[in-house]
């Protein structure tokens, strides 16, 4: 899939080197981009960045031209403490969780900040946030009652329902640069079987979502194909959420 108006623009991708990461850097130079790559560690085409810096994120803003596209993919999870199965909620760590919000949630309006004024002032472009199903409902446990001592923590989704507020408060003060949020449902992986079960359950259309999925709508979002959508959240989620 090919959009014109992204051909021989400027894209930048943060968490380059996640899970999702190649998955959105491939979609946008399918269309013709030039695809600037930012990770924690950098190296192999990777600029090496954290995104909660401002500084190193400014370094790499002076030395490129105006990206057309900001996809702020950077994120962690919480690791799911086993001992906090046995103590409840008063057993999860509040160090962990306050990383995961300085990460995803102020990461992305750092990122945005650093390079969003200088997409406005270039006339426009999109931003994308990366944000997920788990903004809008919080995981069942009982996905995960089969692994013994398995706590799902609650810091990704309270980051990523940030992540999407923060989309909208973004979509108002850098107009005309559109922002909108790109909420995947589960994607395959190495979950087990069990897990499988259980959630495709759950989802109208019977499966996880495979990476190529979510090509389509992040070029949709990406490219002057939603020209006129802003402040928006798009879920990718097989209808989970129907």
């Amino acid at each position: 899939m090919s959009e014109p108006s992204l051909a021989g623009h400027l894209a930048v991708v943060t968490g380059a080197r996640g899970r999702l990461g190649p998955v959105w850097c491939a979609a946008l130079e399918s269309a013709g981009m030039e695809v600037v790559r930012i990770d924690l560690e950098g190296g192999d085409g990777v600029d090496q960045a954290d995104v909660t810096d401002a500084g190193a994120l400014r370094a790499i803003r002076d030395r490129i031209r105006v990206p057309r596209v900001l996809v702020n993919n950077a994120g962690i999870d919480q690791p799911p403490d086993r001992a906090a199965a046995g103590g409840g909620v008063e057993a999860v760590s509040a160090d962990d969780f306050l990383r995961v919000l300085d990460v995803n949630t102020r990461g992305t309006f750092v990122a945005s900040q650093v390079f969003g004024p200088a997409m406005q002032a270039a006339g426009g472009g999109s931003i994308v946030n990366i944000g997920s199903l788990y903004a809008s409902i919080s995981p069942d446990p009982s996905f995960y009652d089969h692994i013994p001592g398995f706590l799902k923590p609650p810091a990704y989704g309270a980051s990523k329902a940030g992540v999407v507020q923060l989309t909208k408060w973004l979509a108002r003060h850098l107009a005309p640069v559109r922002v909108n949020a790109l909420s995947p449902g589960g994607v395959r992986g190495d979950q087990d079987d069990e897990f499988l079960r259980k959630y495709t359950a759950r989802v109208p259309l019977g499966r996880m979502a495979e990476p190529d999925d979510l090509t389509g709508p992040l070029l949709f979002l990406a490219s002057d194909a939603s020209r006129y959508v802003t402040g928006h959240e798009l879920r990718v989620d097989g209808g989970f959420l129907a």
